[in-house]
């Protein structure tokens, strides 16, 4: 199987980029239509709109729900209305809709996040939902986005919470990663994991464990620090490279299978992954070293490491069990360890992970 590294045609990352969108969009077409969700529009219209005052602008509302229909919508409305470049401006579902709109009408998008939550951004991925928010499908694309931008200043203005949870969306990159690179498992760029993406993955790590308590009281502060911009980075470009060239495997299925448990249901996908990870690790039998300093690295940030952290006060071991069957359906990313795994494996390993936890 060939190696393949996929990622965005350009990602810009700094303090005050959004106002200087115009220009790292210049190539892609002077017709734009800038789609953002309401509070995006309210706290970020003036940059935005300086940042595409030389183009050819329509600014427009997002329904709330990366669904067929507001997709049908809005891919209408760029056909009437000529747009030449779509953007995406706010969290993973507006983001995801840009994406698929822009898919759907043959046009470039380009990528605005407004929060570092998770390593979407920069993915050949759309997640689709009802109208109702239940989901539906993954809408995977041929291409990842032309331009992702993140403007810093923007990020720092966001609840921290949002920031911690990009961390441990990232925290899995390394490990899923070294794991899938054992079995050569086909990874969402369509090979098996390149030097390059593994490499990535380890840096995405190395940067978390170093910057990220810092980089956590930047964000509570409202300001932009090195630290900051480190991690900023590390949760949206070297885990977003990292996971779609180098592979999922046990963290993210984990955590597909906590969604089974209504308990966990106020919880972030990254504080969610977070606790994964150490299960994944305890699955694997790392060394006791090692998960010390993630649950340590966990702790210090704020993450989940018991599962009380998760919501889970009253442990049910049927409940448990339920969430393991989950993890292990046919086709889930868990099959991509270098062992076989059943769900009485994963439930006796995060029942141990939360031992340690504790």
């Amino acid at each position: 199987m060939a190696k393949i590294l996929i990622s965005p045609g350009k990602y810009v990352q700094g303090k005050g980029v959004l106002k200087e969108v115009g220009e790292h969009i210049a190539k892609l077409g002077d017709k734009v239509l800038a789609l953002s969700d309401p509070v995006v529009l309210d706290l970020f219209q003036e940059e935005i709109k300086e940042g595409l005052k030389d183009k050819d602008l329509l600014l427009e509302s997002f329904n709330g729900e990366c669904s067929k229909n507001e997709i049908n919508r809005l891919k209408e409305l760029v056909e009437e209305k000529g747009i030449k470049v779509v953007i995406g401006i706010g969290g993973g579902k507006t983001l995801d809709t840009a994406k698929a709109v822009a898919y759907y009408a043959g046009l470039p998008v380009a990528i605005i996040p407004t929060i570092a939550a998770t390593d979407a951004p920069c993915s050949a991925l759309s997640v689709i939902y009802t109208d109702e928010g239940v989901f539906e499908e993954y809408l995977f694309l041929p291409s990842n986005p032309d331009v992702v931008l993140v403007d810093t200043e923007v990020i720092a203005k966001a609840p921290a919470r949002f920031l911690v949870s990009g961390m441990g969306d990232a925290l899995a990159t390394y490990f899923e990663a070294a794991a899938s690179s054992l079995t050569k498992t086909k990874a969402m760029s369509g090979g098996s994991p390149t030097m390059t993406a593994l490499n990535l993955a380890e840096l995405c790590y190395d940067t978390l464990i170093e910057y990220g308590l810092v980089a956590k009281k930047a964000a509570e502060a409202g300001v932009v620090t090195e630290a900051l911009e480190k991690i900023v980075e590390a949760n949206t470009l070297l885990s977003g490279l990292g996971f779609e060239s180098g592979g999922l495997a046990a963290a993210h299925a984990i955590h597909n299978g906590f969604t089974v448990l209504d308990e966990t249901h106020n919880k972030t996908h990254g504080e969610k992954v977070a606790y994964s990870t150490i299960v994944q690790l305890v699955l694997e039998d790392r060394e006791p070293e090692l998960i010390d300093g993630v649950i340590d690295f966990c702790k210090s940030v704020g993450l989940p490491t018991t599962l009380a952290d998760l919501g889970i006060e009253e442990i049910n071991e049927d409940d448990i069990l339920k969430v393991a069957k989950a993890s292990t359906v046919e086709g889930e990313t868990i099959h991509n360890m270098p062992f076989a795994v059943d769900a009485q494996m994963v439930k006796d390993a995060i029942l141990a992970a939360d031992r340690l936890g504790r």
